[in-house]
């Protein structure tokens, strides 16, 4: 009998949670008909004060053995004495690379700058702006008061971002687009570039199109990158065209972030899903918030889960996957793509998809 598959849980805050606790809903075993154990880990900005943060090491071990998590959006305090972003540990923690977010057309939803075609942006999941050392020098409020900030990136990470970014575009028929900006930065920035130039040697079947990180930007707005695209990017301009491309589809909820950690061949170790979207405290309560990138954090583990050995997994993944974006083309949409369905009802209905589709392809006897 084959061993269950253990997905680590990480619970988080607010409408954060709210979305989470959905998410599992389609999880279950009864809907996926997949054996799968939950293991959760309570970081909520309460938990991770009381325990200082020691919760968050925890989950990180947890999810380094057994492969898989899922992560609910959480509260980073501002104070710089207080616990901070759980997000920096557990990256660190599981050695994790890359992070990987793909925007894709939402069926019965009007892009915007003409967009059809899915943009997955591929950025360093550590270094660079974020953890950089800082400090001030001078007379505090004076106009004389320097501040500095010392960042640093690896050959090892860039090696990562350049190999998964082309791999991706192999998987998808796309090119690989974009850049950092070496011609300013030829040093630090360069390392990327350098990379993103021995990938492409290396994978001379996929389209390569290097561009300044300015151009990026210029290029997804007007609608001159065409086709599926892979962008490269550092950690901050990443985090930055993230935030760009995903409602350039329609919402900031509609897609899902995938955190990787590889061996030496790449190959994925430990992958952590998410949604890319806060914890919308002003959502908290009101069964409005929109759940599809919180479920489709689901769907994206299961997919990794098909790939180190639980092929039934895959089945389930793409269910979810087809289920969501049928639903919204169905007209089950909530209020941020212009639709009135909750949180609840979306939910609801992508279940009864899933059920329906999984029951479908066993009666035909496909493995799909």
């Amino acid at each position: 009998m084959a061993e269950p598959l253990k997905i680590v849980i990480l619970e988080g805050d607010e409408t954060g949670q709210e979305l989470l606790e959905q998410a599992v809903r389609v999880l279950e075993p009864d809907v996926v008909e997949l054996d799968v154990e939950l293991e959760r880990f309570d970081l909520s900005l309460a938990r991770r004060r009381d325990t200082a943060n020691a919760v968050v090491h925890e989950a990180a071990r947890a999810m380094r053995t057994a492969g898989f998590g899922i992560k609910a959006a959480t509260i980073t305090p501002e104070g710089r004495d207080d616990v901070g972003s759980p997000n920096r540990i557990l990256r660190e923690e599981i050695d994790g690379k890359v992070i990987i977010r793909t925007g894709r057309r939402i069926p019965g939803v009007t892009p915007i700058a003409g967009v059809h075609h899915p943009i997955s942006i591929v950025r360093m999941a550590v270094g660079d702006a974020y953890g950089a050392e800082q400090w001030r020098e001078g007379e505090e409020g004076s106009p004389d008061e320097v501040a500095f900030r010392t960042e640093r990136i690896t050959r090892s990470t860039c090696r990562a971002v350049a190999a998964y970014a082309f791999r991706t575009a192999a998987q998808m028929g796309g090119k690989v687009y974009g850049g950092p900006k070496w011609t300013v930065s030829p040093v630090y920035e360069g390392m990327l570039k350098e990379e993103l130039d021995r990938a492409a040697a290396a994978n001379p079947e996929v389209e390569y199109q290097p561009v300044l990180i300015d151009a990026t930007y210029a290029g997804l707005m007007s609608g001159a990158a065409d086709g599926p695209l892979v962008v490269p990017a550092l950690n901050r301009d990443g985090d930055c065209l993230s935030d760009l491309v995903m409602p350039m589809f329609g919402s900031i909820a509609g897609a899902e972030s995938v955190l990787l950690a590889f061996d030496d061949d790449f190959n994925t170790q430990v992958a952590m899903a998410e949604a890319p979207h806060g914890t919308a405290p002003a959502l908290q309560g009101k069964d409005l918030a929109n759940p599809m990138a919180m479920i489709l954090a689901g769907a994206a583990v299961l997919h990794y889960a098909s790939v180190k050995g639980h092929p039934r997994a895959d089945r389930a993944s793409r269910a979810i996957y087809e289920s969501v974006l049928e639903a919204t083309a169905a007209g089950t949409r909530t209020p941020d793509l212009g639709g009135h369905a909750s949180t609840t009802e979306f939910t609801d209905d992508v279940i009864r998809r899933v059920r329906t589709k999984i029951d479908v392809w066993s009666s035909l006897g496909t493995t799909v």
